[in-house]
């Protein structure tokens, strides 16, 4: 039950911030920001050094099931290139794993344990293997190489597919993916581009209120 409860919550909170760092400690303070600024959805990047270090602080500082508003999120793992990452990142605390391709053993680990598994994939082909592997939601990746227009067409073959396109969606075209059918959207640098580059990490928190206010005008 608890698998299929995060599937949902995900699905309900809607924007996933797709967060990379120099550090765990910069990460910790990206994700701080963007819970801040509404977003309740974080994946931490393998590509962080010591990623598992960010995604244990922030597991044991957020809930899923936490009462408190602003102690609730869900905290989970991206760039799972195997099922080893996806065992360890789960371990110090990931709810959810998130690959750039579609691992069928990352999947089989992933399902095992009841966590939600989000494979990066291209083709209707993948997706259909991905949807006999037992996956939920299927992250279009990268999705700045297609319009909102293909969630359309690959809901003709496949309408049961949950499609979360994650690479070049922004503020303009938000409303254009939610609209044409997308499940969530995963945000990566456009949202902590401008605080890394200034330092100032609350701009992170302003940029997230942005995404979700955007979110929620679409969902209307």
């Amino acid at each position: 039950m608890k698998k299929i409860k995060l599937v949902q919550q995900i699905s309900n909170e809607g924007v996933v911030a797709v967060l990379r760092g120099e550090t765990p400690e910069e990460v910790v303070e990206m994700a701080d920001q963007a819970i801040a600024g509404g977003i309740k959805v974080i994946e931490v990047t393998m590509t962080v050094p010591f990623a598992l270090r960010a995604i244990e602080t922030l597991a044991k500082r957020y809930s899923s099931t936490a009462q408190d508003a602003a102690k609730y999120a869900i905290i989970g793992v991206g760039t799972a290139l195997d099922p080893e990452t996806a065992r360890a990142a789960i371990l110090s605390g990931a709810e959810f794993v998130v690959g750039p391709s579609l691992n069928p053993n990352t999947v089989a680990l992933c399902n095992r344990y009841r966590v939600p598994v989000m494979p990066g994939c291209m083709t209707i082909q993948e997706i259909q293997t991905a949807l006999e592997l037992g996956v939920d939601i299927v992250k279009l990746f990268p999705g700045n190489l297609y319009s909102p227009g293909m969630i359309k067409a690959i809901k003709g073959p496949l309408p049961q597919a949950n499609i979360m396109p994650t690479g070049g969606v922004s503020l303009s075209n938000l409303a254009e993916w939610i609209e044409a059918g997308a499940v969530a959207v995963g945000i990566g640098s456009d949202l902590t581009s401008e605080a890394v580059k200034t330092g100032n990490y609350s701009l992170v928190a302003d940029k997230a209120a942005q995404y979700i206010a955007a979110y929620k005008a679409a969902k209307k």
